[in-house]
């Protein structure tokens, strides 16, 4: 393998791994995580917010926290890769569960993110602008839903998520 397709490989999935990191800063609540994921200087266009990258987090964030939990699904990924730009298409699906609350608080959205991405001089991939696209939505009616005893682990909106416990440590060992 020549070290110009190793090096496209090693991008795209430095690409890649931003994107998944995007998707669990959003369902842990984790805010910095998600900021690291942009340059400060990023554009979200994403439903009704159109700004840079600290007023889109405030606003994401403010509708995330109606929400009792969220899952992110990261589909069908394409990355074109261009010197230091690249363009990634992300399929995905998110559900957002409110428990006891009104239908339109349990959604499921099938989206799309069309990025920019670009490496600069700090040489790491970062996104420098993202198109968010809505491609359907439905409501989860919640009288369909099973509740799971509470012995079995599950995840936390914080830090405090067993994903986030030291590696050597069993993940279900904090509280």
């Amino acid at each position: 393998m020549t070290q110009q397709r190793l090096q496209r490989l090693l991008d795209k999935q430095e690409i890649s791994e931003v994107l998944a990191r995007y998707f669990r800063g959003a369902d842990r609540m984790d805010r910095e995580l998600v900021r690291s994921c942009y340059h400060s200087d990023a554009v979200d266009v994403h439903g009704g917010f159109e700004g840079g990258v600290e007023d889109y987090i405030d606003w994401s964030f403010g509708l995330l926290r109606k929400y009792t939990s969220t899952f992110h699904f990261m589909g069908n990924l394409l990355i074109e890769l261009d010197g230091d730009r690249a363009r990634s298409e992300t399929y995905g699906v998110a559900y957002h569960r409110t428990t006891g609350g009104r239908p339109q608080g349990n959604l499921i959205t099938g989206f799309r993110f069309i990025d920019d991405f670009e490496r600069r001089q700090d040489g790491v991939w970062r996104i420098a602008r993202r198109l968010g696209t809505t491609e359907w939505c439905r409501v989860d009616d919640e009288a369909g839903w099973w509740t799971f005893p509470e012995h079995f682990p599950s995840g936390r909106r914080d830090r405090g998520d067993p994903v986030y416990a030291p590696l050597g440590e069993p993940p279900g060992a904090r509280s």
